[in-house]
């Protein structure tokens, strides 16, 4: 009787029709758009704001047959056009920051946008609650603006079932953010608009390298790019054994901070800087290349001027061989005022709970503006702009940072100049705009000179290149008058290299 009842069981189990399942809907585009207006230099500006998510399909083939295009992310971005305007002669600028894997939101309410956060500076950080003005120096007066963030920062995301690892790699984050900009160009109509990108940090990484992507994979030439606080070759940050250059590369900085702080008393910065320069460039690598072999009298000179150029003492150079590593500089600096400094900004302090530490985990500088700016983001998104999502806006994805990929690279320097200097050497109307803050601590001036001197470019093409140094960090903009001035120097350069 107990088969029988399971034989019975079993057939009604089989006479019901099976319930199908209910598949996900496909994802669509989610964008929202308002309309503001901003006043600058007298000037009002009206202008349409366009936030939300859009669909990246990528064609999938199995065996070689085509499944079609499958949604496989959606990419958070936040565009600004001035209404009424000539689309052929108005040109448009793609922004977004570095990390890897932050958002744009540094320069979209630091910088260029039409609003912006006061978050305060060095020794006057803003407290809670934060406010948001308008930007009487945005971009938004010489450029429509277009802020990205690459999937896994902001509120872009894999869809459902793709991989968000997928996309955090140099390749894949290249040909998704430039996926981004030609479907932003051909819905928008803007083909024959001047077209302009501006990176920050590792997003000058990423500019660098979509200037010759772009161009190769769409035609696409851009007019100009704008790079602030640059990395272009990664082993001129890289304080790995047998490595010397970030040592040398580093000095000037380093002095610059010391300076701030008044351990080089009596000196102009720009005495200060000059005399770091000149070391790094000649008697300092010199020593470093010697090792072992150099001679006891040329060691102890190395000693004391590295102490008078760095605020550090003749007894922990000596200790660390000459070679001073940034982490381990940021926490040693102000160690006997127990105190630690910032790397993104050298100008901010900070405090640690064991002053014996080697090195500080933490950033002062960036603890003074990640809230500051992640409220307003919030706040600015949905109350302003009609935005409304209730995924957490990843400010910065530190998953995505550790995990990021440079598989492309394996056995050799990860670099973009080349990519940088392709795209100059196709492109001989491409303009190059390099920003530079002299407390940066992540990526000093000093080295990017010595990228940008390297670059495998004619010398026809030097003057395609300009340089502006500003007496902030990493993110200079949150010094208001190197703000000011930035502005102005990026609104100089837009309106140049437009060629209208």
């Amino acid at each position: 009787m107990l088969g029988m009842a399971d034989e019975q069981t079993t057939a009604d189990s089989t006479d019901k029709p099976a319930t199908e399942e209910k598949k996900p809907a496909p994802p669509v585009d989610d964008l929202v758009a308002t309309k503001h207006t901003l006043t600058i230099g007298g000037r009002e500006l009206k202008y349409t704001a366009t936030t939300g998510r859009i669909v990246l399909r990528e064609e999938v083939l199995t065996d070689g047959k085509s499944e079609g295009y499958k949604p496989k992310a959606e990419v958070f971005l936040t565009a600004y056009t001035l209404d009424d305007a000539e689309a052929a002669d108005r040109p448009v600028t793609f922004a977004f920051n570095g990390g890897p894997g932050s958002s744009s939101i540094w320069l979209h309410l630091g910088l260029l946008g039409p609003r912006r956060v006061v978050s305060g500076d060095a020794g006057a950080v803003a407290a809670p609650p934060y406010e948001l003005v308008d930007n009487d120096e945005s971009l938004l007066l010489h450029s429509d603006l277009v802020f990205i963030d690459p999937v896994s920062t902001g509120f872009s995301r894999a869809v459902e079932g793709e991989k968000p690892g997928e996309y955090h790699g140099f390749t894949r984050d290249l040909e998704s953010v430039g996926e981004v900009i030609r479907l932003w160009t051909s819905r928008n109509g803007r083909w024959i608009s001047p077209k302009f990108l501006a990176g920050e940090s590792y997003g000058t990484t990423r500019a660098a390298g979509l200037s010759a992507h772009l161009q190769t994979r769409y035609g696409m030439y851009l007019n100009g790019v704008m790079l602030i606080s640059s990395v272009l070759e990664f082993g001129t940050l890289d304080f790995s054994p047998g490595n010397d250059l970030p040592y040398t590369l580093f000095l000037p900085t380093y002095a610059a901070i010391a300076h701030y702080h008044g351990l080089i008393p009596d000196r102009t910065l720009e005495e200060v800087l000059a005399d770091a320069e000149r070391f790094a460039a000649g008697r300092y690598p010199n020593a470093l290349a010697q090792g072992n072999r150099i001679p006891d009298d040329y060691r102890a000179e190395v000693v004391t001027r590295l102490a008078a150029l760095t605020g550090l003492s003749e007894d922990y150079i000596d200790r660390v061989d000459l070679r001073i590593e940034h982490q381990r500089f940021y926490t040693e600096l102000l160690r006997s005022q127990r105190r630690t400094v910032g790397r993104l900004d050298g100008r901010f302090t900070g405090w640690e709970v064991d002053y014996a530490i080697d090195a500080t985990p933490n950033d002062p500088s960036f603890a003074a503006i990640i809230g500051p700016y992640s409220a307003a983001l919030n706040h600015y998104v949905r109350s302003e702009l009609g935005y409304e999502n209730d995924l957490p806006y990843e400010t910065l994805s530190w998953e995505a940072a550790k995990n990021w990929s440079y598989k492309e690279f394996e056995g050799q320097q990860i670099t973009v100049a080349d990519k940088l200097a392709e795209a100059l050497r196709t492109n001989p109307h491409l303009k190059v705009h390099v920003a530079s803050g002299h407390y940066d601590g992540a990526t000093p001036y000093f080295a990017t000179e010595h990228t940008l001197a390297r670059l495998k470019i004619p010398r026809e093409l030097i003057g395609n290149i300009e340089v502006k140094y500003y007496p902030a960090g990493h993110m200079m903009y949150v010094h208001d008058e190197s703000r000011i001035q930035q502005s102005a120097d990026l609104a100089a350069f837009i309106d140049d290299s437009s060629n209208r």
